[in-house]
């Protein structure tokens, strides 16, 4: 039996994309101009790039999202399952996921690290976390560790035995590794990070847990790297998708 491993870290790689804030400009201007504006958008001196940067803050502000469409960007992320059921309530994304129907699990599992915070106080909706004590990082690294070492066990057993991988997986918990493909436009991840992440400023304030967050962070720093003037009034917007 492969050696169980235990992490507490998400991978987010960013695969592909074509996405530039030139896309939101010329994606805008062909509605008042009528032609083809891509030559224009890619232009750049002082008083272009002044013209750009307000023109989408007006949509920024303004809500005009449809613009912000023309562009893709696609990412490889690991993390565990619970995260990506989270991830899936999301219908504006296209998402292909590594199957344990047709391919043995790799032995790979979350457990949270000594930073992550561990008390829940507050009702539904408006959660604030404080740490946990020694003895409750310790315990939960424990009992998952526990759990998780049995669960595999008998997965593997079942493998053994000859029970197919659909079935042998049920015993599997939450916390096990998957990996999957996931492809959107800026405003797609716009309507994420703002749900998926907590920021001081935001209009709309969010308390995502905290392992989802992990992952929208990642991916929040591969997109403000690609699209600055977008990345830049969506902050300024109080992180509000358009």
């Amino acid at each position: 039996m492969s050696e169980i491993q235990f992490r507490s870290d998400m991978t987010v790689e960013l695969v592909r994309a074509s996405a530039n804030d030139a896309d939101v400009l010329y994606a805008a201007r062909v509605s008042t101009q009528g032609e083809q504006t891509l030559e224009g958008a890619l232009k750049s001196d002082a008083e272009t790039d002044k013209r750009d940067k307000g023109l989408i803050n007006y949509l920024m502000r303004d809500r005009h999202g449809s613009p912000f469409e023309h562009n893709s960007l696609t990412f490889y992320v690991q993390a565990p399952i619970f995260v990506f059921r989270e991830f899936m309530r999301h219908r504006i994304a296209s998402y292909n996921e590594e199957s344990g129907r047709y391919r043995e699990l790799q032995p790979v599992f979350y457990v949270p690290g000594p930073e992550r915070k561990l008390i829940q106080v507050g009702k539904p909706g408006h959660y604030e976390f404080h740490d946990g004590s020694a003895e409750q990082t310790a315990l939960v690294e424990q009992e998952t560790m526990a759990v998780t070492r049995a669960s595999y066990e008998a997965y593997q057993r079942m493998l053994e035995a000859g029970i197919a991988r659909e079935v042998a997986r049920i015993v599997l918990p939450l916390n096990i590794y998957s990996s999957m493909y996931v492809t959107m436009n800026s405003r797609s991840l716009m309507n994420f990070l703002s749900l998926r992440t907590s920021r001081e400023g935001t209009h709309f304030p969010s308390y995502p847990q905290r392992e989802i967050e992990m992952v929208a962070e990642k991916m929040e720093d591969f997109w403000a790297e690609l699209m600055p003037l977008t990345y830049e009034s969506f902050n300024a917007n109080g992180r509000v998708a358009p």
